[in-house]
């Protein structure tokens, strides 16, 4: 039989830097017994974003980090939107660069996501944040 479900995930931050959510969607799907579907993830801000990534070697995430900081630099003299520090419209700029929301198939109860594939919340901003992540998930 089809169903539908909605839940909020809250990720509280430490600032800039990568929060693996990939437990707390694993956990909703089993609690909740989906077996064969689709769950679809959005972050509602739009300083963070989310990914799907590599969950075995940090030094990865380290390399993407370092490669957004040189495309998009703290306190360029570019950006106008200065409002909520410098590193405002970088943040923004990050999130348009990558995703908002992903969609993850379910299969026989599991996310289905490759080996070494773990999804993210990408924390833009240097400074904590709560971020929520709604997700839906649609199928049997």
């Amino acid at each position: 039989m089809l169903r539908q479900a909605l839940h909020e995930i809250s990720i509280p931050t430490r600032g800039r830097g990568f929060y693996d959510l990939t437990a707390k969607v694993a956990d909703w799907i089993s609690r909740n017994s989906f077996t064969n579907g689709l769950v679809t993830l959005q972050v509602r801000h739009t300083s963070a974003s989310l990914l799907i990534q590599e969950n075995a070697d940090p030094s990865v995430r380290r390399d993407l980090e370092s490669f957004f900081s040189r495309l998009v630099p703290d306190g360029d003299p570019l950006f106008v939107h200065t409002v909520e520090g410098d590193d405002d419209m970088p943040a923004h700029v990050r999130a348009a660069l990558t995703a908002v929301n992903l969609s993850i198939p379910v299969s026989h109860g599991r996310l289905a996501l490759g080996t070494w594939q773990g999804i993210y919340l990408w924390e833009h901003r240097r400074s904590p944040h709560s971020r929520a992540v709604t997700a839906h998930y649609v199928g049997e």
